[in-house]
């Protein structure tokens, strides 16, 4: 008799192209693990403030890093990063409050609509091109009204809550619940870890059954 799938969460903000190759990565392997995959939108502002924590941009050493490392990482996930030009406007001043609350709408009434409205905001936000989300005009406006709506705000505030009390100080975090436990790994870069604490088989970023699909 087959086990049941182990619960997988993956807290993430748009504004976060870790959480993107983190996003991308548990897609893929969604179909191929034995794991009930959990997209968890949440707000990475409220994350910093509760820890303490800053952007790695806003230290001088810590932004050059992440600029040459996301090149690297771009090739090795296959993911399509190109940091913005006007990256600090971006990140920094124009945040992702109502991006992130739309997501959170998007969950609401559309669930089966979040993974691909995901990518297509980090798309925009990432990457120089971008793909439709498949979503109408008329569905699009519904959601955007809804993201001033308690309900969506308050859902916001409580998957932000909910990955601070796992110990979240920034985004991504995956939380695995195996064997009546939760253990939660930060990063994009804890994929070898997770498949181990889960029993499975690491097979790099870009498994076998989607390479030459992307």
């Amino acid at each position: 008799m087959a086990s049941l799938p182990r619960k997988l969460e993956l807290f993430y903000d748009v504004l976060s192209p870790y959480s993107w190759l983190g996003f991308e990565v548990l897609c893929r392997y969604q179909h191929i693990w034995n794991i009930d995959l959990h997209l968890c939108p949440s707000l990475i502002g409220g994350i910093m403030k509760n820890s303490g924590n800053k952007p790695p941009a806003l230290l001088p050493q810590k932004g050059k890093y992440m600029f040459v490392d996301l090149q690297h990482l771009r090739k090795f996930y296959q993911v399509p990063i190109q940091v913005p030009k006007d990256f600090f406007s971006v990140i920094l001043e124009k945040g992702s409050l109502t991006a992130m609350r739309f997501l959170t709408a998007v969950k609401q009434e559309n669930p089966e609509m979040l993974e691909r409205v995901s990518r297509e905001l980090w798309m925009r936000v990432w990457s120089r091109a971008a793909e439709k989300a498949g979503l109408s005009k008329e569905q699009a406006k519904s959601l955007l009204e809804k993201c001033s709506t308690d309900k969506v705000k308050s859902s916001l505030r409580e998957t932000t809550e909910a990955a601070c009390n796992y110990g979240a100080f920034g985004l991504p975090i995956t939380v695995v619940h195996v064997d009546n436990k939760s253990h939660m790994l930060f990063g994009s870069d804890r994929m070898e870890l997770l498949a181990h604490l889960l029993g499975e088989q690491w097979q790099g970023p870009v498994p076998s059954p989607v390479k030459g699909k992307l």
